[in-house]
C-alpha cells in the first residue's frame, strides 16, 4: 500500500495561517491509502492565506473594467490559442480571436508555428475568417498577398504604392509559445517564458504527456455571464452539494484539495470513488458508490458496459474500497483501449478530477483518462462569454491520430445536452447554467456591491483576482 512507500513523506506545505479543513478525511488521507504511488505534488498542500477582503462586484459587471482588461491584461499574458493537431501540416493555419482582436497561426515548412495579426495592411480587412490550408495569405478585398512566413509576396498595382517597401509590409507578428501539444500566443514581446508562466505544469505533466493526445471533441456555447463568473465556477468543487447532487455518492466534494502556485497557476484535486461527507453512509455499501460513479461520471463511463442482468461490470470484492476497485478496472480497460501499459498509475490519476487552472482562462485536466480542457473567452461585452470544452484522448501506438474536429458551436437556444458527443457532461453543464446567468444578474443588482470568498475552498478565485489586479493597477 502507498502509506508504506518512503516516497510519500512530505508534510503539508503551509504558509501563514493554519490550513482550514472540512472535518473528516482529506485528499491527502485518500492518497496515502491509494493502491499505487500517488505523485507527491498531487497530495502536498501548497496554501497561503491571501486575506478575506471582499471582491468588488463591479469587476464582473462594469463595462469600463471590461475595457481595462482588454487594454492592460490580455495583451500581456500567454493565451491558449490552438492545439498542434489543428494545424498538422505546413500551410495549415488556425484563426484565433479574443476581445476584438484576430490572429492567424501558421504552420511553417520546418514545422514551426508563427502567428500574425489577421489583418491586411492595406485597408484592414481580415485575411482569413476560419481555419484551413493555404499556399499564401491573400486579402479577398484587393488581393494584397503574403507568403506563409508573413513576408510580402505581391502588391497589386505596385506602381501606385511606391511609398511601400516589402520590409514595411511584412505582417506584424506576435510571440508563440508551445508546450504539451498546446500553442500559445502573446502580444507583448517581454514577459515570462511560456514555461515560466505555466509552472509547475511542465514538470507535473511529464507523467501525463498531453503532447501525445489529440482533440476528439470540441464544443462551445455563449453563456450570458461575464467570463470570470463562468470560469470561477470551475475553480471550486463545493457547489456540488447543491448544484450537482447526483455526483455526491462518488464525489468527495468537501475532501478536495486547493493549491496555488505563484501568480498564474493552481490545482484543484477532487477525489472520486469516495462518498461525499454530506452523504449519510448508513446502509450504503462500496458497491453503491461504484454503481453511481459509472452512471454519472462523464470521463469514465465509456469504460463500462451495463450487464444483461442489471448492474455494471465493476464489482467490489469484500474488504476492498470503491476507489481501489474502480482504479483497478480503469487501469485495465484504459490500457486495452489505448494500447499502453498504465498498471503503475494511481487510483487518483485514473478517476479523480485533477484540474489545473492557468491565468487567465485555460484549464486542462490531468491524469490518464481522456482529459477535459476548458477555455473561456469574453464575448463582445461584459455580460457574455464563450465557454469551450475539449476532450483529449490518446492514440494507440501505430494508429493515425484522428483529425481535429471543428468546434461544435451551440446556438443560444440549444442546451449543452444537445451536444451528444459530450454525453453526461452536458447534464452537468446545464446544471451550472441554472446558476451562472443569474449570478450575473444578481451582481448587477447587489445592494453592497461585494462578493465574499471562502478562505480555503475559494482561495484560487482570490489568487486569480489578485493577479488580475496586478495587471490592471500596473502603470
Amino acid at each position: 500500500m502507498a502509506d508504506a512507500d518512503p516516497q510519500i513523506k512530505a508534510p503539508p506545505q503551509i504558509k501563514g495561517d493554519a490550513l482550514p479543513r472540512c472535518p473528516g478525511p482529506s485528499y491527502r488521507d485518500l492518497a496515502l491509502a491509494d493502491t499505487n504511488m500517488v505523485p507527491e505534488y498531487l497530495y502536498q498542500d501548497v496554501y497561503e492565506n491571501l486575506g478575506s477582503d471582499p471582491i468588488p462586484a463591479s469587476r464582473y459587471t462594469d463595462p469600463a473594467f471590461f475595457e481595462l482588461e482588454k487594454q492592460k491584461m490580455w495583451p500581456k499574458v500567454w493565451q491558449f490559442a490552438a492545439r498542434e493537431e489543428e494545424l498538422p501540416e505546413p500551410g495549415d493555419y488556425a484563426v484565433y480571436e479574443n476581445v476584438g482582436k484576430s490572429f492567424i497561426l501558421v504552420r511553417q515548412e520546418d514545422m514551426s508555428v508563427r502567428a500574425f495579426y489577421n489583418v491586411c495592411l492595406h485597408r484592414g480587412r481580415k485575411l482569413k475568417l476560419e481555419s484551413g490550408w493555404a499556399g499564401e495569405l491573400q486579402c479577398p478585398f484587393h488581393g494584397f498577398t503574403w507568403n506563409m512566413d508573413g513576408s510580402m509576396k505581391q502588391i497589386p498595382c505596385r506602381w501606385d504604392f511606391s511609398h511601400l517597401s516589402d520590409d514595411k509590409m511584412a505582417l506584424p507578428e506576435v510571440s508563440v509559445g508551445r508546450w504539451g501539444g498546446y500553442i500559445f500566443i502573446r502580444e507583448a514581446a517581454d514577459g515570462p517564458t511560456i514555461e515560466e508562466f505555466l509552472a509547475p505544469l511542465p514538470e507535473h505533466f511529464q507523467r501525463w504527456k498531453h503532447e501525445e493526445c489529440t482533440t476528439v471533441i470540441w464544443v462551445g456555447k455563449v453563456v450570458p455571464a461575464n467570463w470570470k463568473v463562468v470560469m470561477e465556477a470551475f475553480m471550486e468543487s463545493w457547489h456540488t452539494v447543491v448544484t450537482h447532487p447526483q455526483l455526491l455518492p462518488f464525489t468527495g466534494d468537501a475532501n478536495s484539495s486547493y493549491n496555488i502556485y505563484g501568480d498564474y497557476t493552481n490545482l484543484t484535486v477532487t477525489p472520486f470513488g469516495t462518498m461525499s461527507p454530506h452523504i449519510d453512509p448508513e446502509g450504503k455499501p462500496q458497491q453503491w458508490i461504484v454503481d453511481e460513479f459509472v452512471k454519472y461520471n462523464g470521463r469514465s463511463s465509456d469504460n463500462y458496459e451495463e450487464q444483461p442482468k442489471g448492474g455494471y461490470n465493476v464489482k467490489v470484492p469484500e474488504g476492498v474500497t470503491a476507489r481501489a476497485a474502480l482504479g483497478a478496472s480503469l487501469r485495465e480497460t484504459t490500457s486495452k483501449m489505448f494500447g499502453q501499459d498504465i498498471s503503475f498509475a494511481s487510483d487518483s490519476e485514473m478517476m479523480d478530477a485533477l484540474l489545473y487552472n492557468v491565468f487567465p482562462n485555460y484549464s486542462p485536466w490531468a491524469g490518464f483518462q481522456p482529459n477535459i480542457v476548458y477555455r473561456w473567452r469574453p464575448w463582445h461585452d461584459v455580460d457574455h462569454c464563450l465557454m469551450e470544452v475539449r476532450i483529449l484522448t490518446r492514440t494507440p501506438p501505430g494508429e493515425t491520430p484522428p483529425k481535429c474536429p471543428p468546434m461544435h458551436f451551440l446556438t443560444d437556444d440549444q442546451k449543452w445536452t444537445e451536444a451528444a458527443e459530450i454525453g453526461i457532461l452536458g447534464d452537468v453543464f446545464e446544471q451550472d447554467m441554472e446558476n451562472l446567468p443569474f449570478v450575473q444578474q444578481g451582481l448587477k443588482s447587489s445592494a453592497n456591491g461585494e462578493v465574499q470568498l471562502a478562505n480555503y475552498q475559494e482561495i484560487q478565485i482570490r489568487q486569480f483576482q489578485n493577479t488580475l489586479m496586478k495587471f490592471i493597477d500596473a502603470q
